[in-house]
């Protein structure tokens, strides 16, 4: 692989890795530093192998050269020495081997304990989805500026305030207490949630699907999975609901990018091997006595797995949303309950129900009601549809709803 495909690779994977190893090394406090020497290691990598050629073990390479700058770094600003926390100092007489420690299992240990840094709950959930992004999954800020619909400078101010934000409750990079844990993983898990969603239900880059984005939340919740701490129910069961959208990717979208309604997936396409993985961990979600949403929503995303000969698959989807509905009341969730009952009931016995919610600006909204009025009556089915195609906010919603208009008006 050239120097030019690799970097990009490696920033996606490495970059985090490097920083939250600096960060813990340094404290929060130094969170820009971390960053600043991160991202001059892969400068200097991207001036070097473009004239060289990759190293034979480039990971290696970009952590040599990420503990070299941070030890020039040390010595450039001596006054550093003043502020940085004790236990760095000590030991430390400027002339030795800077101790950077970047073994596989440090690494591990500081995107566990960076994960709780930078969700916080004393930042709003937008900014930890940003921070997140940005420390934990190596997303540039222009990544992040499509995923939020905005600026780069929007971004920057953005992540900027809350870093100040997370310096002011003096932030500790480490795990929290055992009887804190249950508090403090539920903004995590929100997190990785949101970002799955950012993913699966894309509004950035004009994309319907962003796998890249998806993953990186599956990696993260799999992290909290694999540590005995945070391996609780919720964590399964948010895991076990990514793992059931997942196997559905290659059935969702089409050979040009397109968005594919869920009754015309081609089922062939679905992954059997992460429904089986799903059902693992929501096996291992039923343990204890708590019930969240991630189990509620994990539920759903299994039936959506099953074909459409499985006896009671839409009742039990029914039965989940309202459970859901009343746990965590959304619109969204409202609505796709209501497409699930006109497959149990019929279009006509929940059209009355669908027009009563009434949701202003929606496309979705309009979209279901397009769909239930689809061969009852064309005219207001037709009408919904248009109102749905005003509303759309990306090029794969206008071509998925366009797609059913004009099937609408050739029939």
């Amino acid at each position: 692989m050239s120097s030019e495909a690799q970097i990009p690779h490696l920033f996606r994977t490495e970059y985090r890795k490097i920083v939250s190893v600096l960060c813990r090394h340094f404290g929060f406090r130094e969170i820009e530093v971390a960053e600043d020497i991160a991202s001059d290691t892969f400068l200097v990598a991207m001036q070097a192998w473009g004239i060289e050629g990759p190293p034979p073990n480039p990971a290696g390479w970009l952590y040599s050269t990420a503990k070299n700058k941070a030890k020039n770094y040390l010595h450039r600003h001596s006054i550093y020495e003043e502020k940085v926390l004790p236990e760095v100092r000590t030991g430390w007489d400027g002339d030795t081997e800077l101790e950077i420690d970047l073994t596989p299992g440090n690494i591990y240990d500081s995107q566990l304990q960076m994960m709780f840094a930078v969700c916080h709950p004393s930042i709003s959930g937008e900014s930890q989805v940003g921070l997140a992004l940005r420390v934990l999954c190596g997303f540039g800020i222009q990544e992040i500026a499509d995923a939020f619909l905005t600026t780069k400078e929007v971004v920057n101010k953005r992540l900027t305030r809350a870093k100040e934000r997370l310096r002011g409750v003096d932030i500790q990079i480490e795990m929290p207490p055992a009887d804190q844990i249950d508090v403090r993983l539920e903004p995590v898990l929100t997190t990785i949630y949101l970002l799955f969603n950012e993913g699966y239900y894309s509004i950035s880059q004009d994309r319907a699907l962003r796998k890249d984005v998806c993953l990186e939340a599956m990696r993260l919740c799999t992290m909290l999975v694999e540590n005995a701490a945070t391996n609780k129910p919720q964590v399964n069961a948010l895991l076990a609901m990514m793992c059931f959208h997942a196997s559905r990717f290659d059935a969702r979208i089409d050979a040009s990018g397109d968005l594919v309604l869920y009754g015309e997936q081609d089922t062939s396409l679905w992954n059997e091997d992460l429904i089986m993985n799903g059902a693992v961990f929501l096996k291992a979600a039923a343990s204890g006595s708590i019930l969240s949403r991630y189990h509620l929503e994990a539920g759903i995303a299994y039936w959506h797995t099953q074909k459409e000969d499985i006896p009671d698959k839409w009742s039990n989807i029914v039965y989940f949303y309202d459970q859901l509905l009343k746990l965590n009341y959304t619109p969204v969730a409202a609505l796709n309950r209501l497409f699930a009952l006109s497959k149990l009931k019929g279009k006509l016995a929940v059209i009355q129900e669908a027009e009563a919610l009434a949701i202003e600006n929606n496309p979705f909204y309009f979209a279901l009601l397009g769909e239930l009025y689809t061969g009852v009556d064309q005219h207001k089915a037709l009408a919904n549809l248009d109102n749905a195609l005003q509303l759309a906010r990306t090029t794969a919603e206008q071509q998925a709803i366009g797609k059913q208009i004009s099937a609408l008006q050739k029939g």
